[in-house]
């Protein structure tokens, strides 16, 4: 699920996403109606095949924490903290390059809920690896890795930037070889399962990730591109590259590139 927090939130004024050349620059402003209404809706919902993670932000331990609480309903699986959004003040440029902050609301956040947690980290730090540990000595569960980074575009003919809030989040098929070092060196110092994410429109982008060792991805960019098919798209070619390679798990896969 996209982010929540406790209180509802509009958002950035438009333009809000620019294409860029290799992906699309994003400064949505975390617009959201509030983690209650979020939870209310899932509930409310018919039963759901696939486990549902909630994401969350805030400004604060106390904020992570008690929406945590309210995140916990029984048909969410776990909860993703967003503590690394790069647009927003006080969400991810403060928090998730914070090891001191960062560490003080894992704490909390484990402390508030029997759920798991997944942490999901920022690349715009000069060492991932470090806020990774941090994640991990906090108690999380499973860490994200990554957001998107941080960009803009400028209209060359009046000068301006073309987002409304100026400066957003690059994603997309540009960040992905960003990603797959960042999760190539977190899962080689970090004993967490490890979310690869950036860029992702194929198969052999999420074998690329498995092999740099994330136990699982996770698709953004690629769904506004693709469709909703996408996935079923990725899982079959993952399907047949392990028949081609007489691979007989998917385990068997995620890592492999620490053996060079």
């Amino acid at each position: 699920m996209k982010s929540a927090g406790i209180q509802p939130r509009e958002g950035y004024p438009n333009p809000t996403l620019v294409e860029a050349d290799c992906g699309t620059i994003n400064a949505m402003g975390l617009p959201n109606p509030g983690i209650k209404e979020m939870i209310s809706e899932l509930e409310s919902s018919p039963p759901l095949e696939v486990p549902v993670i909630a994401s969350i932000y805030g400004y604060s331990t106390e904020d992570y924490t008690q929406g945590a609480k309210l995140a916990s309903s029984s048909r969410v699986a776990a909860v993703e903290l967003n503590v690394s959004c790069p647009h927003v003040e006080k969400v991810g440029k403060e928090i998730g390059q914070s090891p001191e902050l960062l560490a003080d609301i894992v704490a909390g956040v484990k402390r508030a809920t029997t759920k798991p947690v997944f942490v999901k980290l920022t690349p715009n730090v000069t060492d991932i690896v470090a806020l990774a540990k941090t994640a991990q000595d906090s108690g999380a569960d499973a860490l994200v890795a990554i957001n998107t980074v941080r960009a803009m575009q400028i209209e060359i003919n009046t000068g301006r930037p073309l987002l409304g809030n100026k400066v957003g989040g690059l994603s997309g098929r540009a960040i992905k070889p960003i990603a797959v070092r960042c999760v190539y060196e977190i899962s080689k110092e970090v004993d967490l399962p490890v979310i690869g994410c950036g860029g992702v429109l194929e198969a052999s982008d999420a074998l690329e990730f498995l092999m740099a060792g994330a136990s699982a991805v996770q698709i953004g960019t690629g769904i506004m591109i693709k469709g909703t098919q996408i996935f079923r798209e990725i899982c079959q070619g993952i399907s047949e590259y392990m028949k081609t390679k007489g691979i007989g798990s998917v385990e068997e896969i995620v890592g492999l590139a620490h053996r060079y």
